[in-house]
């Protein structure tokens, strides 16, 4: 019986799991994740607004585990050894036949005053947070803002940061309070969701003059503070900043021989494999993978890269030339509250929709349907 070991509890990490066990209902099945839980990030942004209460979006995953007969690590992994063999974990070793590493980005938090923002992508504490200074707010100025990591300009996470900038904008109409609060938008980008397509930014800019946000690109960021966004062009007040910096690769992949990507992530082919490592793969933001530069760090393409990943090790068990490749496609809905713009890029179309009300709903179906399979 073959034995594989999977690091992390997220999107590829999940899928990589029902993958591997439709496949091959015979392996053995290890994952290391610090709890048994699986948190929605897509929900977080109906949290400030009172959509969702932000615990609804974290799954325990102990039921699911049981029904795929997977056994549960709760730790976190420290390091790597004997060609990907063992996992070194905070919990002991862990030996294996075959390695998929799916345990996320970290965040590159060097900007000076970063500790002044809340990232709202960190989880579940950091979007009550922003719950509740809002509520207890009479008026002020809001900053909301996003940058990638600049050795890899492709690791980022800015797409929730224009859904938490139009959710703001309608939960504070809803509270008839907009007229008290200045909404700022911000990113060194000169063209912000330039990966959604020159469509969606075209679209997105326009959105924000019709609703009064006031936008500032193109600019390095110098530092943010308790008051105030500074850029290498202005400053302007804020007393709330939401940011989303770039990403980069876990801290656990410096004490392994992996390959790195210039921006820290760990190297990876068309097959999701870790080049020079037998039978160890990689899924979702912890890898940096060959394709267009508007390839996207989100959920649907975490999934498809595990999918990927999971084919092709079972392959390699088989004795078999790993030869499955993962779709580059883009597919999301900007969020409103109570609307969306659905925006689809792969590499031959790029197809942008207008603001519709069954757009908001479709995305709020999909949560239900994707979180059925965990609960």
């Amino acid at each position: 019986m073959e034995r594989v070991t999977i690091v992390g509890a997220g999107f590829a990490a999940l899928t990589a799991v029902r993958a591997l066990r439709r496949l091959r209902p015979d392996l053995d099945i290890t994952l290391v994740s610090r709890r048994a839980e699986f948190v929605y990030y897509p929900g977080l942004i109906w949290v400030p607004s009172g959509l969702r209460s932000g615990d609804d979006l974290v799954i325990d995953l102990r039921g699911f585990f049981e029904r795929m007969k997977v056994t549960h690590v709760a730790g976190e992994a420290t390091g790597l050894r004997d060609g990907g063999r063992v996992l070194e974990t905070t919990e002991g070793p862990i030996e294996n036949d075959g390695l998929i590493i799916a345990s996320g980005g970290r965040f590159i938090k060097k900007l000076p005053g970063i500790e002044h923002a809340i990232v709202p992508c960190e989880g579940v504490a950091a979007v009550k947070a922003i719950r509740d200074r809002v509520k207890a707010m009479d008026g002020g100025s809001i900053a909301m803002g996003f940058a990638s990591n600049p050795k890899e300009q492709s690791s980022m996470r800015g797409g929730p940061i224009f859904e938490f900038l139009f959710g703001m904008d309608n939960q504070l109409r809803k509270e008839k309070r907009r007229d008290k609060f200045e909404l700022h938008f911000f990113t060194p980008a000169e063209r912000p969701g330039n990966r959604l397509g020159p469509k969606a930014v075209d679209g997105l800019l326009a959105e924000m003059k019709r609703r009064g946000i006031s936008t500032h690109l193109g600019h390095k960021l110098k530092g943010l503070s308790e008051t105030k966004v500074e850029t290498e062009a202005e400053e302007f007040p804020a007393d709330l900043i939401l940011f989303m910096p770039g990403v980069t690769g876990n801290a656990w992949f410096d004490n392994t021989e992996l390959p790195r990507s210039p921006g820290g992530l760990l190297q990876a082919d068309a097959q999701c494999r870790v080049p020079g490592f037998e039978r160890v793969y990689v899924a979702g933001d912890s890898g940096s993978f060959p394709g267009p530069d508007w390839m996207p760090k989100q959920g649907h393409m975490a999934d498809l890269q595990a999918r990927a990943a999971s084919h092709n090790l079972v392959a390699e068990f088989k004795g078999q030339t790993p030869k499955a490749g993962f779709r580059v496609e883009l597919i999301c809905i900007v969020d409103t509250n109570d609307s969306g713009m659905l925006v689809a890029r792969n590499e031959k179309y790029n197809l942008v929709m207008p603001s519709m009300r069954i757009f908001h709903w479709l995305k709020r179906f999909f949560e239900w349907m994707y979180l059925h399979r965990y609960r």
